[in-house]
């Protein structure tokens, strides 16, 4: 497959697609990794470091166009090419205000047939891009450009043919997502999922949590999983309404690891910019898991047994049920508690387990595992 995988400037996407590369390597599946920054430098010998988006725009496009041509050049004909990874950006959100960061008829002549856009948590994403460009950029800035990002990449996925291979992909907080990149470029004919799962109220709750991640990394074994705990901006956000409770002005917060390193020492987030973004969160949660079940084959949903016997089916579970069903997506769900479902549950779910052990099993038998040892599981 011929990639193009955009993010904002923050997300720190070259070392996370140098390790896919590396992981493609190890597996037998090379992939050819361009960075079309790197190859504008090389254009621009004079400009310094880290100060290319203060060019004038106009000089900007014109190093654009000659780094895409450069990569077009050096990945042609497709054919002898197969598997190839552009590092763009579909949006610039900088001192010019917002503008394109791309060419359409350059992006036609690569033939990409996958787009994929990168997130992350938007205080780790805020923190990064402070550290490495000087701008004054709050939270709120870098939500909405995120939101421009996602929407810039999906259209131009669409105007090129690849509607239904237009993904949204975190770059992995509680789990590792650079497999799942290495899948939608190398194995996209596999089965996409979307695990579905309570997650606020069952936070101290240490038994389901345990029983919730085993569900989630059986799935991520066998499946392209686009996990939706992958971003928890709303745990953020639930720490910053308790710290502003206590009359605290800041909270702390720890980047995820990635690759057996920290991003940094604890990041120190403000309150009241948090707060700023109450509405934002919650809205781009809301949009964000809906897409990722509108770019799966199916939705997979445990419903653990909470203390008392009550079932831990959340209004967020039920909502992503009603939605893959009502968008033709196969709805399966590992019912654990005793107390049996309702009709709601019955009367959209294409299959109800007892267990995620009888739904592995059931997967397997109709076939829709990967072939056994192919990702050295």
């Amino acid at each position: 497959m011929r990639a193009i995988v955009t993010g904002q400037i923050g997300m720190d996407k070259k070392p996370y697609l140098k390790a896919v590369t590396a992981l493609g390597e190890s597996r037998g599946d090379p992939i050819e990794l361009f960075h079309v920054g790197d190859v504008m430098y090389q254009e621009a010998p004079d400009v310094r470091p880290g100060r290319i988006l203060d060019l004038p725009i106009s000089r900007l496009a014109s190093l654009r166009r000659a780094a895409f041509k450069d990569i077009i050049a050096a990945t042609s004909p497709a054919s002898e090419h197969r598997n190839v990874i552009v590092n763009s950006h579909a949006t610039f959100r900088w001192r010019h205000g917002l503008f394109s960061a791309f060419d359409f008829d350059l992006v036609a002549k690569l033939e990409p047939n996958v787009f994929i856009c990168l997130v992350d948590n938007v205080e780790v994403v805020h923190h990064r891009l402070h550290a490495e460009h000087e701008i004054d950029a709050t939270l709120k800035d870098c939500m909405v450009w995120r939101e421009e990002e996602i929407l810039a990449t999906e259209l131009l996925a669409q105007a090129l043919g690849c509607h239904n291979r237009f993904y949204i992909l975190s770059r992995g907080r509680q789990t590792d997502t650079t497999e799942t990149c290495l899948r939608l470029v190398t194995r996209p004919e596999m089965r996409k999922v979307y695990p579905s799962f309570p997650m606020s109220h069952v936070v101290d709750m240490p038994d389901v949590l345990a029983e919730i991640d085993r569900f989630r990394a059986e799935l991520s074994k066998h499946f392209i999983a686009f996990d939706p705990g992958d971003v928890d901006e709303k745990l953020l956000l639930d720490r910053a309404l308790v710290a502003a409770r206590e009359g605290r002005d800041f909270i702390e917060v720890t980047p995820h690891s990635f690759g057996g390193r920290k991003d940094s020492a604890p990041l120190r987030v403000s309150v009241r910019e948090v707060l700023d973004i109450a509405g934002d969160v919650d809205g781009q949660i809301y949009m964000r898991d809906f897409k990722l079940i509108d770019q799966s084959d199916m939705i997979v949903s445990l419903v653990p047994e909470l203390p008392g016997g009550v079932p831990g089916l959340s209004s967020g579970v039920e909502r992503e049920l009603q939605h893959a069903f009502e968008h033709t997506k196969e709805v399966y769900v590992v019912w654990k508690p005793k107390k049996n479902p309702s009709p709601f549950i019955t009367e959209t779910a294409t299959r109800i387990f007892r267990s995620v052990d009888e739904a592995l099993g059931w997967f397997e038998q109709k076939g829709m595992f990967a072939a056994v040892g192919l990702f050295g599981h």
